[in-house]
C-alpha cells in the first residue's frame, strides 16, 4: 500500500459518538455503507449525527475491485420491516436529507427496486419536508421506473471510473449501460416526478488519466447529470485494487472547474468526497439546486 500523503489522512472521530451511532442503527438491525465500505468520513458523519443508510443487507452479488462490501450469494430473503425501520431512525436522528443505497442484488427479480419504492415511500410518510436521494444500482426498464415512481428527490447512480478502467474496477458493470441509467432517470417523464435531479461520482487515483476524466464529466454532462462527485479511491485492504496515485489537491479543484465550465450545475470534487458526503450541503450551498423542486436557485 502507497504512503499516505498528509492531505489523505483523516482522523476516525471520537468512537463514543460513532458507537453512540452504531448502536442506533443496530437497534433496528439497520446497515450503512459508511461502515460496510469502511468510509474514511464515518467519525465525521456518526458525530453529526448522519449516515447513508444501505438496504437488502450488507453482501453483494458483484465483484468490483475497490469496494469493501462482502462479496458472496447473499440471503434471497428481504427484511419487509426494513423500510419502516430506517423511516423511524432518520426520524430519530432529526435528519432533514436521508441517503439510501443497497448493495447489488442481481439475485433478486426486480434487483431491490421495490425495497427501494418502499423505503422511499415509508420516509416521506413518516417525516414530513424530508428530501429523499437515493443512490443505485444499474437498474434499466421496469425497474428504474419502479424506483423513479416512488418520487426520490436525487437519483444517483454512480459511474466509479473511466470506461478504460471498467474491466479492472467493475467487470460486471457497463460505462455505457451506466451512463443509459442517469439519462433514462433524467428523461423518464415518470409520473409523479418530472426532471427529478441526477448526480453521479467517480474515483480517482487508480490509473486514469485527466483527459480521461474530463472526457466522463463530459459524457455526464450529455446525460443530464446535475451534479458529480469526484473522490480519491483509498485501497481498504491489501486484497483490494492498489492506488495508483494520490490524486493533489489542485488537481480536485481543476476538475471542479473545468466540471462546471461545460455545464454541470455542481462539481464537488475533493480526496474525501464521497457519494453521499456532505449530500444535503451539495444541493443548499449558494448557486447550487433546490432538490424540493428540481429547479435551480435564479
Amino acid at each position: 500500500m502507497k504512503r499516505l500523503p498528509s492531505w489523505a489522512k483523516k482522523r476516525l472521530g471520537h468512537p463514543a459518538n460513532i458507537h453512540g451511532m452504531k448502536a442506533v442503527l443496530r437497534r433496528r438491525n439497520l446497515h450503512t455503507v459508511c461502515e460496510s465500505a469502511r468510509c474514511p468520513n464515518i467519525g465525521e458523519c456518526f458525530s453529526k449525527p448522519t449516515a447513508t443508510f444501505m438496504i437488502l443487507g450488507d453482501v453483494c452479488t458483484r465483484r468490483c475491485g475497490f469496494c469493501a462490501v462482502n462479496k458472496s450469494a447473499p440471503a434471497l430473503d428481504v427484511d419487509p420491516h426494513e423500510p419502516q425501520n430506517i423511516a423511524l431512525t432518520a426520524k430519530e436522528l432529526g435528519l432533514r436529507h436521508v441517503v439510501v443505497t443497497s448493495v447489488t442484488r442481481d439475485d433478486l427479480a426486480d434487483g431491490g427496486a421495490g425495497q427501494f419504492a418502499l423505503t422511499i415511500k415509508a420516509i416521506k410518510d413518516n417525516i414530513s419536508a424530508i428530501l429523499v436521494e437515493v443512490l443505485t444500482p444499474d437498474y434499466m426498464g421496469i425497474r428504474l421506473k419502479t424506483v423513479l415512481n416512488a418520487g426520490p428527490d436525487i437519483f444517483n447512480h454512480n459511474l466509479e471510473t473511466v470506461p478504460s478502467l471498467y474491466k479492472t474496477v467493475r467487470p460486471q458493470a457497463n460505462y455505457l449501460r451506466s451512463l443509459d441509467v442517469l439519462s433514462s432517470a433524467k428523461g423518464s417523464g415518470v409520473e409523479p416526478r418530472h426532471g427529478v435531479l441526477t448526480k453521479s461520482g467517480i474515483m480517482v487515483g487508480l490509473g486514469e488519466t485527466k483527459d480521461e476524466v474530463r472526457a466522463v464529466l463530459r459524457d455526464l454532462y450529455a446525460a443530464g447529470c446535475d451534479a458529480v462527485t469526484i473522490g480519491q479511491y483509498l485501497q481498504p485492504t491489501r486484497s483490494h485494487l492498489e492506488v495508483k496515485e494520490y490524486v493533489e489537491p489542485d488537481v480536485f479543484k481543476e476538475y471542479e472547474v473545468y466540471g462546471r465550465s461545460i455545464g454541470i450545475k455542481q462539481v464537488y470534487a475533493g480526496t474525501f468526497v464521497r457519494s453521499s458526503y456532505n449530500a444535503e450541503s451539495l444541493f443548499l450551498e449558494k448557486d447550487g439546486m433546490m432538490p424540493a423542486k428540481g429547479l435551480l436557485k435564479n
